[in-house]
């Protein structure tokens, strides 16, 4: 039972930093990406077939 009262607050506390980083990515604009997805529609790397087997 000791050892519950160490690792609770110890994963609590993990999971509030874990919280807290997220969010900061978050309000920081990390995530966003408008001008990648409208360069990435242009390209013509994914037009071609895969190559056909050997077979």
């Amino acid at each position: 039972m000791n050892v519950l009262a160490v690792l609770i607050p110890v994963s609590l506390s993990l999971g509030l930093v874990g919280l807290i980083g997220f969010l900061w990515t978050l309000r920081s604009r990390q995530y966003d990406d408008p001008d990648g997805d409208s360069a990435r529609i242009l390209r013509d790397d994914y037009d071609r077939a895969p190559p056909p087997d050997g077979d």
